[in-house]
């Protein structure tokens, strides 16, 4: 791994760590409720979708094992349709989906 691609996968992590981080605590109830964590966490989700297109595809192709494209899927939905985001789906990556990303990343 080049340096380049090494700070992309620590922002990665970073982000993905922050929305664990600011949800962290809450149950779903609260945090459907809590505006600012929502928007936060959902920003956070967006950086690491954002982090995706920064990897050059030689290396996507070598950690096949990442799920990239449903990470930049996840990304483009959010922005381009952020009024119809289905929160079940935000709570289930963060609490489920990050983790194992954070794991995986830090494999790498």
């Amino acid at each position: 791994m080049n340096e380049h691609e090494r700070k992309v996968i620590d922002l990665m992590i970073k982000y993905a760590k922050t929305a664990i981080q600011f949800s962290s605590g809450l149950g779903f109830d609260k945090f459907i409720k809590d505006a600012k964590t929502v928007d936060a966490c959902v920003l956070n989700l967006i950086q690491v979708g954002e982090m995706v297109a920064r990897l050059e595809d030689e290396f996507i192709d070598l950690h096949k094992h990442i799920p990239w494209r449903k990470i930049k899927d996840m990304r483009n939905r959010i922005v381009h349709d952020y009024e119809e985001i289905n929160l079940d789906i935000v709570w289930e990556v963060i609490n489920e989906f990050l983790p194992e990303l954070i794991a995986n990343l830090k494999a790498l």
